[in-house]
């Protein structure tokens, strides 16, 4: 008998984690953080409900941090398994898990020095750089579209899912009594991605996993977002503001460098000067400058230029990887495009540019990704403070916000409703992940609409197949 639990990523859009187990394996689908509010991020600290000592291998559709960032507590408490990925998530897993605990330690470091003051009881980070360094000693790689026997009976396939390079459809063929076949779609992305490669179609499952992350709405026509940001820009010229944009450092920040590039041989670029304020999203950048093979071939000028690397692409870019380059971008007052993590503004130089940007009117912010609930990015899309505290101080709002979905690097209700319809009949069981209840819910009802019936599951629930 083989059984799937689901641990993360229910009910929210954060913390995907999913627990396979047959006869003789078990094996972990993605290990995510918990991200967002307070209370959200401390189930990073709950214990696993599993023994990672038992645990025989991990298979990881994609590099975010809310589908990877837990694999080295993995480590810390006892796993030795194998990590199964893709080619280019190889590398992108090490800048991504090495960044991460750098910032971990160095927020526990800060923390803990107020408690040590106010005499409270000190703090343990979730991990430290050692548990990294064993946990990527794990990693396997593995082609797309090959198919690999990774455990006794069972084998894995990863496919192109769009969303950020090296991300993947996962498909998993458990031998048992019979053959069961299990696809997690990942997050699947938006096939308006101007830099990667549309989904791959997939006709046959058992058991559906698919994501729900914009499950309840249709993103806007690209053209009209591109519009928009051509406006935006010319606007902040016009009235001498700073155009800032937090951006999830693998992947936005690539596809956003390649727009900006766009509009600036259209013409529709009056900022000369462009700082990309991340040195995560500068290594990065450079990962996804040695992996243009992945890439899409839809515009042949890029296809063209794109190896010779991003400030090629995009004239007046200017990278900003010290403290000090950073601290003298805060202090442009106008005129500039600042490009900075973290994605949902809950951490990293964008709160600094934040501070600096957010109380003057003239100074335009432009959210071009998802923010979830209880982030500061969040509170930004809502509009429903006019103070917002940054960094220890109370910040006026007076700056504009733009919301630009179609820039989504995730597939929208319509898009996934297609995507599945590939899925032959008998149709499989379904599951729908990774999105907060009201977009789980409004996709629920589009599947019904068809017959297909959509299971929501809940944090702990546990089927059989």
């Amino acid at each position: 008998m083989t059984t799937l639990t689901f641990l993360g990523a229910t009910g929210q859009v954060t913390g995907s984690c999913y627990l396979l187990e047959t006869g003789s394996n078990r094996l972990l689908l993605d290990c995510g953080l918990f991200q967002g509010s307070k209370a959200t991020e401390q189930q990073n600290e709950a214990d696993f409900s599993f023994d990672p000592a038992r645990l025989d291998a991990v298979v990881l559709s994609h590099a975010h941090l809310d589908h990877c960032g837990r694999l080295p507590k993995l480590v810390k408490e006892g796993f030795k398994g194998t990590v199964f990925l893709t080619e280019a998530s190889f590398s992108l897993l090490e800048l991504m898990l090495i960044d991460a605990v750098h910032l971990q330690m160095r927020d526990i470091e800060w923390e803990n020095k107020q408690r040590l003051r106010a005499g409270k009881e000190l703090l343990e980070p979730l991990y430290e750089l050692d548990h990294v360094e064993a946990l990527l000693k794990l990693r396997q790689p593995i082609a797309y579209g090959e198919e690999k026997e990774i455990l006794n009976g069972l084998t894995v396939s990863f496919h192109e899912a769009g969303h950020i390079l090296g991300s993947s459809i996962v498909r998993l063929r458990i031998k048992d009594d019979e053959v069961k076949t299990l696809v997690s779609s990942g997050d699947l992305g938006n096939p308006n991605s101007p830099l990667l490669r549309d989904p791959a179609v997939l006709t046959e499952a058992d058991v559906l996993l698919l994501e729900s992350t914009y499950g309840d709405r249709d993103h806007k026509p690209l053209e009209n977002t591109l519009d928009e940001l051509r406006e935006t820009l010319a606007e902040a010229a016009a009235s001498g503001g700073n155009v800032i944009i937090p951006a999830f450092a693998v992947g936005r920040t690539q596809d956003l460098i390649y727009w900006l590039g766009k509009i600036q041989r259209q013409g529709g670029l009056p900022q000369q000067h462009i700082y990309l304020d991340s040195p995560m999203a500068i290594s990065a950048s450079e990962i996804y400058a040695a992996n243009t093979k992945l890439f899409n071939i839809d515009d042949p000028e890029f296809t063209k230029i794109a190896p010779q690397g991003w400030q090629a692409w995009l004239n007046g870019l200017i990278y900003s990887e010290t403290v000090e380059e950073s601290m003298a971008v805060n202090r442009i007052t106008g005129g500039a495009i600042i490009i900075a993590g973290s994605g949902m503004c809950n951490g990293g130089r964008i709160r600094h540019h934040l501070k600096y940007n957010l109380w003057r009117r003239n100074a335009h912010i432009i959210i071009a990704g998802f923010q979830a609930e209880g982030t500061l990015g969040r509170m930004l899309v809502d509009g429903k403070r006019k103070y917002l505290k940054i960094l220890g101080s109370e910040i006026h709002v007076a700056a504009k916000i733009h919301t630009l979905g179609a820039l989504s690097a995730h597939a929208d209700q319509s898009q996934l409703l297609k995507w599945a319809s590939n899925f032959k009949s008998p149709k499989p069981r379904l599951y729908l992940i990774h999105g907060e209840k009201t977009a789980a819910l409004s996709l629920q009802t589009c599947f019904k609409r068809t017959g297909w019936k959509a299971n929501i599951p809940t944090a702990g629930e546990r089927i059989r197949f």
